[in-house]
């Protein structure tokens, strides 16, 4: 599952998520939280027990939930689970459609019960990881997505992860350390490109930023939260133009000028802070210490 950011107004969607100050409250994971009716009554099968076998029924469950039918994927959970019992694939991918419809508190349920039975699962420890950043506790975040890295060191997303939790901390230069260390390992990678573009803007270097979310945007399959980080980053040095002009083509008018008016508070704000002129061209911005 991707990792997302998102804040007000659509401003992020989409891995990875930090401060702004104080009041910002970005949402992780924001692709995986569709909202659906749940229900946890009798399933009834979705095919004939003789026509797929475990591994076949695991494959469609999978493949339901990534082409975002939730619902679907559900029911073959729990169809999964209910017949299979110590089935780790089954109890994360369950805990993976929770977790999409924002019941995080069962979703950590089924995740730990997978790693009761198998505790070096790493889909499991990364389902726990994005339920700690939801959920708020940090620390633990940080901790179970350090426990993912030590088995694989080269996993782009839970580097990712790992990157926005440490922004989320307020710890910007660790967590930009972190972001740029993976991409040594995987070199391009859009998703940490754009949660570092994203880091170094809420840490008062949206210049920098900037510069890393241009080498993103070139693309034209870029995702949609490199664009609308890079408006932000234009946003924060004032250059109102460039950011409605990239704000425009994702977002409805109305949103692209509630950013735009964001903008302009933030560097009242943050000027504010520093005792900076909040102007066009002069960016100031102050970070929280680490939230605890």
């Amino acid at each position: 599952m991707k990792l997302t950011r998102s804040l007000p107004a659509a401003l992020i969607s989409g891995a990875a998520a930090c401060r702004l100050g104080a009041a910002v409250s970005l949402l992780i994971l924001a692709a995986c939280t569709t909202t659906v009716k749940q229900s946890f009554g009798p399933v009834a099968p979705v095919s004939s027990p003789a026509t797929l076998s475990l591994k076949g029924e695991l494959h469609v469950a999978e493949a339901a939930l990534e082409s975002g039918n939730v619902d679907l994927a559900t029911t073959i959970y729990m169809q999964i689970v209910q017949s299979n019992p110590d089935s780790v694939p089954g109890l994360t991918g369950l805990g993976d459609t929770l977790y999409a419809q924002g019941d995080y508190t069962r979703a950590n349920v089924y995740y730990n019960k997978a790693l009761s039975l198998d505790p070096n699962a790493l889909p499991a420890m990364t389902g726990n990881a994005r339920v700690a950043i939801r959920q708020r506790r940090l620390g633990d975040a940080v901790a179970d997505y350090r426990r993912v890295l030590a088995q694989s060191p080269n996993d782009p997303m839970a580097a990712a992860g790992l990157g926005t939790a440490l922004d989320m901390q307020g710890h910007h230069d660790e967590a930009q350390a972190v972001l740029r260390n993976a991409l040594l390992d995987n070199p391009g990678d859009p998703r940490l490109q754009t949660d570092l573009g994203l880091s170094l803007v809420v840490a008062g270097k949206p210049r920098e930023g900037a510069n890393v979310l241009l080498d993103v945007t070139r693309f034209p399959a870029a995702p949609a939260e490199a664009r609308q980080n890079l408006a932000m980053a234009y946003g924060m040095l004032g250059n109102n133009e460039a950011a409605e002009k990239i704000l425009d083509a994702d977002l409805p008018k109305k949103s692209t000028q509630d950013n735009l008016r964001y903008y302009a508070m933030q560097r009242m704000r943050l000027a504010e802070v520093q005792g900076n002129p909040a102007g066009p061209g002069r960016t100031s911005l102050a970070t929280e210490k680490k939230a605890q």
